[in-house]
């Protein structure tokens, strides 16, 4: 066994069929099927269900499908580090939700920059679990996501706790009134984001299961229709007082309980980390860098 038999399994797995697995790989597919037997006869387990359609991964196939993922995860690691032994360089992918990206990336490339210039910022918005999942499967190095993560193989840093705001038109003094429209709407990202996940928990409490949820993909279009009288949101008090303002809204805090947020930097922990990444992580492990931009 070699690393391109393991490049033509996540192939085969990946295009569901050997004809196109070996499309993909630039070769022909009576190599693809010779190198999945090779493969098969080693561990001695049958690694995909074959059918007339298409072809599937078995729990063998599975469990070595995370075991090929780490292999080339290190490999690529590896090619990394040697490179750049002298110095601190490299390329690093990153996730963050909408917030994160909007607000706060621009600062953190260029505080990072400062002190590491050889080193390529890459980010990612995306949903919570989404976030999750591409650390996990190696398709980001890190991610900025909400507390809490208990997943089996990630290790993570506190990184801020922020406390949330009910967001609504500037006319309202009390919740209770901005509560009392009818009918109620709410203005918020779509399912998975975590602001709208509390906010609807928060609802949930006063017992107001019944709203209308107006959906966006900016904080710019949230606060441009909550400032219209179109609904009411929930974002961190930091995004209004230091970017809005001006803005003809009301805020109104809520309990502790669903009004925290705080935010992780999640990392995997079983396998090496390239030098570029290493000081990414330490900087949020030992400064307050988050906090400051």
């Amino acid at each position: 066994m070699n690393t391109h038999d393991l490049k033509i399994f996540e192939a085969v797995a990946a295009n569901g069929s050997f004809t196109k697995a070996a499309e993909a790989m630039f070769t022909v597919q009576s190599n693809v099927t010779a190198r999945i037997k090779s493969l098969e006869e080693e561990f001695g387990a049958e690694l995909f269900t074959r059918t007339s359609r298409k072809v599937e991964l078995t729990a063998a196939g599975e469990t070595l499908m995370q075991y090929s993922k780490r292999v080339s995860h290190l490999i690529e690691e590896a090619k990394k580090d040697i490179h750049n032994a002298d110095s601190v360089k490299g390329h690093i992918k990153v996730g963050c939700i909408e917030t994160t990206m909007a607000l706060k990336v621009p600062s953190i490339i260029n505080h990072f920059a400062e002190n590491y210039p050889d080193v390529d910022l890459e980010f990612k918005s995306a949903m919570r679990g989404s976030l999750i999942s591409d650390v996990l499967n190696y398709k980001l190095d890190a991610a900025f996501v909400s507390a809490p993560v208990n997943v089996a193989g990630l290790e993570q840093v506190i990184v801020k706790e922020e406390q949330l705001v009910i967001l609504a038109p500037a006319h309202f003094t009390k919740v209770s009134e901005a509560l009392a429209a009818k009918p109620l709407k709410l203005v918020v990202f779509d399912q998975g984001c975590i602001f709208r996940s509390l906010l609807e928990l928060w609802l949930a409490s006063k017992g107001i299961i019944q709203y209308k949820s107006i959906v966006l993909n900016s904080i710019e279009g949230i606060i441009n229709f909550v400032e219209a009288g179109l609904g009411i949101s929930i974002l961190p008090a930091e995004v209004i007082t230091q970017y809005y303002a001006g803005r003809k809204l009301s805020t109104f805090v809520i309990n502790k309980e669903l009004g925290t947020m705080i935010t992780l930097l999640i990392y995997r922990k079983d396998v090496p980390q390239s030098g570029a990444l290493k000081m990414f992580i330490d900087m949020y492990a030992t400064d307050t860098v988050f906090a400051s931009v």
